[in-house]
């Protein structure tokens, strides 16, 4: 994690993304640098536009909330309506308990 928060902190001080970089952010911050980890982050980053995700992944922060209590109402239906006809299951299962 502390890797792609280096390379955030690059970004955001318009520095670049590269190997060098991020090994003195790490080390500045007092972390083990894995050079193969430093590697891999700075080569998947190769050609990502870090503004258009920051601003995506923010757009779909304020969207999965809304999304996700929408969700839970209707998983709240589905058990009342479970409930309701159990209740009536178990109502008509006493009533042929009567008859025989």
């Amino acid at each position: 994690m502390e890797y792609m928060y280096g390379a955030l902190l690059l970004h955001s001080a318009g520095q670049a993304i590269n190997e060098e970089n991020l090994t003195k952010v790490l080390t500045g911050a007092n972390v083990k640098v894995n050079d193969a980890m430093v590697k891999a982050v700075v080569t998947s980053l190769e050609g990502v536009n870090i503004e258009d995700v920051l601003k995506n992944a923010s757009a779909q922060a304020v969207a999965q909330p809304a999304q996700a209590q929408h969700a839970g109402k209707k998983e709240e239906k589905k058990e009342e309506e479970k409930e309701e006809n159990a209740a009536e299951e178990d109502a008509a299962a006493g009533l042929s308990s009567l008859f025989g």
